[in-house]
């Protein structure tokens, strides 16, 4: 399967509303291979997610997938998930803070404030009805790659530039505060 190109902020295509897909096309040649190509390359960059305005086509498709994943190394295991014509509701007015990354906004992380738990339905690969809730990093984690499908980037939901950090600064201040919060608790 070959890697896609991953569209960067500032393209077009990521502020575009991604147009749904009809239920009888999920199965065609041209949407699983969208599909395939997509875990391809999100697995080639390490991405959580990706959505399919990010690799530049227009459509209501995202993937998921946490294994080990060494961008978020502390994130806990999310099997892979491919969810056509999401939607998600919040299902908490809890919210908490996310340190974020995108393959669209490359080598940046920051702060995003997201829902604790959402509940996500749409329909998987195969057109089959999906209903699943979601709490914590997944969580955050779905509603970065559905805003993706809105023409929304992560920085679009700070709530301050302050915490806009380059990955190198990330991994030496930031990620080891993270971990020794985490012993600690």
């Amino acid at each position: 399967m070959p890697i896609l190109k991953v569209a960067r902020m500032g393209h077009p295509v990521l502020r575009q509303v991604a147009g749904p897909v009809p239920i009888g096309s999920i199965s065609s040649d041209k949407v699983q291979q969208l599909i395939d190509d997509m875990i391809d390359t999100c697995r080639e960059y390490s991405g959580a997610g990706l959505a399919a305005p990010q690799v530049h086509v227009s459509m209501r498709v995202l993937i998921m997938e946490i294994h080990q994943n060494p961008r978020y190394p502390d994130a806990p295991d999310l099997p892979l998930t491919v969810v056509v014509n999401p939607q998600v509701e919040h299902l908490d007015p809890t919210r908490q803070m996310v340190w974020e990354g995108c393959l669209s906004v490359p080598d940046l992380r920051g702060q995003v404030p997201r829902s604790t738990g959402v509940r996500l339905t749409g329909l998987d690969r195969h057109g089959k009805p999906i209903d699943i809730t979601l709490r914590g990093f997944p969580a955050a984690v779905v509603q970065h790659e559905c805003d993706h499908l809105d023409g929304k980037l992560y920085v679009d939901r700070m709530e301050s530039m302050e915490s806009l950090t380059f990955l190198g600064e990330f991994e030496r201040y930031v990620r080891p505060k993270l971990v020794e919060e985490v012993n600690e608790n």
